[in-house]
C-alpha cells in the first residue's frame, strides 16, 4: 500500500496559512464594527468661490457676484502690442566670438533676447551696456542694430 502524500510540512504549511485567512477575517471584521460609517457624506469635499478645497457645503443664501460671459477669457490672454521701432537698452549677458552670437538682457524687464554677429553695428563683450532695437526671428525675438553705450 502506498503511504499518503500530505507530509508533516504540508500540513504545517495548511495551518499557518488557514491561521493567516482567519486573522485577516478577524481584522476585517474588527475594521467595520470601528467604522464611523460616515458614507458619502464624510467623502464630500466642496470648493468654494476662490477656487478652495473645504468640507463644509456653500451656502445658498449667500449673495452671488454676477459675471458676464463675455468678460471671461479662455486661453492664453491677447498680449499688448509693443513698439518694435523704440530702442531698447540693455546688458550683454553672453556673447562668444568664435561662434557669432549671444544674449542681451533688457534692463528693467530682463528679458533676454538672442543677437547675432550680422546683427552688431560694432563689436560687443560681455558686460558692455548696448542699445539695440527688435526683430522678429525664426525662433523669437532677435536684436538687431546693437551698439555699444559708453
Amino acid at each position: 500500500m502506498a503511504r499518503s502524500q500530505n507530509t508533516f510540512q504540508k500540513k504545517e504549511r495548511e495551518k499557518k496559512r488557514l491561521q493567516k485567512r482567519k486573522e485577516k477575517e478577524m481584522k476585517k471584521e474588527e475594521r467595520r464594527a470601528n467604522a464611523s460609517g460616515g458614507g458619502l457624506d464624510e467623502m464630500m469635499a466642496y470648493v468654494d468661490e476662490f477656487g478652495n478645497i473645504t468640507d463644509t457645503p456653500p451656502d445658498p443664501l449667500a449673495k452671488k457676484k454676477e459675471v458676464k460671459a463675455s468678460s471671461i477669457e479662455i486661453g492664453v490672454p491677447k498680449q499688448e502690442k509693443e513698439d518694435m521701432t523704440a530702442e531698447r537698452r540693455g546688458k550683454v549677458s553672453f556673447f562668444n566670438d568664435s561662434k557669432g552670437y549671444g544674449f542681451i538682457n533688457q534692463d528693467g524687464t530682463q528679458e533676454r533676447f538672442f543677437v547675432h554677429v550680422n546683427g552688431l553695428t560694432e563689436p560687443i563683450q560681455e558686460g558692455d551696456k548696448v542699445g539695440f532695437l527688435l526683430e522678429k526671428g525664426m525662433k523669437g525675438m532677435n536684436a538687431v542694430s546693437v551698439r555699444v553705450i559708453r
